[in-house]
């Protein structure tokens, strides 16, 4: 028997180890495994389980229509393994590569020394534009385009059910529903995926651009893929060439500038997630430990349990921020921007360390994506070295995306009957409009943590004067050369040769501003 070991790779079409398992007249078992020692990871919450079970439940009915056989199981996999293996001999294992955290790491040298052991070959395939095994950047981008363009993988129209094994979900009744988790409009399964993915290409692209930043719309103005490529629904390489396919047939009656426009916006960003997964594929401590440690040693954030718990549950009196954290923590979902926002005000307003901030962030996205999630973590909280310090003010996000504070009152209902004027700074109100509105600061509505103009300009100074140690200019370097973006040192020139790159590293005390730019405008969940 052949099993398919499926993780983040929730389908059956653009699936290179199926299509490998399915190669010769053998029997084949889907497995899907709900791993306990997930759960007991930091960054991981009930919400992440229960959207993957949601989607691995939907493909365990799809596979049985198909008259396939598949599998969900809870335990440690190479125990699931070893017990199937007891029943009826496994011959070999297939499944992606899995880009991850150091506890998956792990776990998948114990399936590999259970596979020596037992003699089962384990096939890996790679895993979206993740590329193993590299020192460096440079050839990054040119082996994750040619893949992005080789063939799909057409899905089988029927599988080889197992003679002697069943469908089966050993998880049932067991765990909660990701609807009884968060408010939010996704349903699970390929199909959904794909039909949210044809949505946006059709007609759902012309508010991309226009609604993308602000809290408010961005839920139905950007693609909401995200939480389908996290779980593996959608393959990165579908939704690229979905996206080039559209751009050679717009749909009819649309204005093709504008078409081009918010479609190359949103491929950019897909083109940049696996950009950040990469990263974690080379440094896979980085939910622990910074990229840059000497520049995170000498900031020395302090864990303050009033702030952190006052920001991580959205009382921390500014009102936009705590509508925008309300909102993440009812819908498991919200924009990128706001998401940037939220870990800079941690970070530089409230000094929090990143680590703490950014576990709990985790465990509110319903798309979480380790990969891109710490290094924007990391970005945002000013420990990279070769990224520009970039430190939110909630004022002012607030006043571009909320001017009339309708998205506060949604969110923030104690503070309904503020007049808008004051509805940005409520503690600005006389204490007979206090009065008169209902709203006590203090009481009703809590005061400012802190000022914040005044502590979040202290915070950007200190970052600034910890980057300017020879120390960290040192780490700085060696991160640019493994992390760093190469898209503008390999741009080619339409009909020339590209030159050898050259091996002189830019100054990471003073990144590129133009490729530093490109890097927070081309952020992966922005499109989320």
């Amino acid at each position: 028997m052949r099993v398919v070991w499926l993780k983040h790779d929730l389908r059956v079409s653009d699936h290179a180890p199926l299509a490998e398992a399915l190669a010769d007249e053998v029997d084949v078992l889907l497995l899907y495994v709900v791993e306990p020692e997930r759960m007991e990871q930091p960054d991981e919450s009930m919400l992440h389980l229960a959207w993957d079970l949601a989607n691995a439940r939907a493909l365990l009915d799809l596979v049985s229509t198909m008259g396939g056989t598949m599998q969900i199981h809870i335990g440690r996999p190479s125990e699931i393994l070893d017990q199937l293996h007891t029943c009826t001999p496994l011959t070999s294992l297939h499944s992606h590569e899995e880009t991850g955290l150091q506890w998956s790491w792990d776990r998948d040298k114990r399936v590999a020394s259970w596979c020596e052991a037992n003699t089962v070959a384990w096939h890996e395939h790679p895993w979206n534009g993740v590329v193993r095994r590299l020192n460096d950047r440079d050839r990054w981008n040119s082996i994750r385009n040619r893949r992005m363009v080789q063939s799909l993988i057409e899905a089988p129209t029927v599988l080889p059910g197992h003679p002697t094994l069943a469908c089966t979900d050993h998880s049932k009744g067991l765990f909660p529903c990701y609807t009884e988790l968060v408010q939010t409009p996704l349903e699970a399964g390929e199909e959904a995926a794909h039909a949210w993915l044809a949505s946006f290409l059709a007609t759902r692209f012309r508010d991309y651009l226009p609604t993308i930043s602000n809290p408010a719309t961005s839920p139905e103005g950007s693609s909401r893929l995200s939480a389908y490529l996290t779980s593996g629904v959608l393959s990165v390489r579908q939704v690229k060439q979905a996206i080039t396919a559209a751009r050679q047939s717009p749909p009819e009656d649309v204005n093709v500038a504008v078409f081009r426009k918010n479609i190359d916006a949103f491929a950019s960003r897909v083109s940049w997630r696996c950009h950040f997964v990469q990263r974690l594929e080379m440094e896979t401590s980085m939910n622990g430990r910074s990229i840059n440690p000497e520049l995170d040693e000498a900031l020395g954030r302090v864990d303050d349990e009033q702030r952190f718990l006052a920001w991580a549950e959205g009382r921390t009196g500014w009102p936009f921020f705590d509508a925008c954290m309300r909102s993440l923590r009812a819908t498991g979902w919200i924009n990128f921007r706001m998401r940037a926002m939220m870990q800079s005000v941690a970070a530089y307003t409230l000094w929090l360390p990143w680590q703490r901030s950014g576990n709990h962030l985790a465990k509110l996205f319903i798309d979480y994506e380790p990969g891109i999630h710490w290094s924007q973590i990391h970005m945002q909280s000013g420990v990279t070295g070769i990224n520009s310090v970039r430190a939110y003010s909630i004022l002012k996000q607030s006043l571009d995306h909320d001017m009339n504070g309708d998205f506060i009152r949604r969110w923030v209902p104690e503070l309904a009957m503020v007049p808008t004027p004051y509805i940005h700074e409520p503690w600005t109100m006389s204490d007979d409009l206090q009065a008169t509105t209902g709203v006590i600061i203090g009481t009703t509505y809590p005061a400012p943590l802190v000022d914040e103009t005044e502590a979040r300009t202290e915070g950007i100074q200190a970052t600034h004067a910890a980057r300017r140690t020879d120390e960290v200019r040192a780490r700085s370097a060696s991160v640019y050369t493994m992390h760093g973006s190469r898209a503008r040192r390999f741009q080619r020139r339409r009909g020339s040769t590209p030159s050898a790159p050259k091996k002189s590293v830019p100054r990471p005390q003073e990144p590129n501003p133009q490729r530093t730019l490109l890097e927070f405008l081309h952020v992966p969940n922005d499109d989320a």
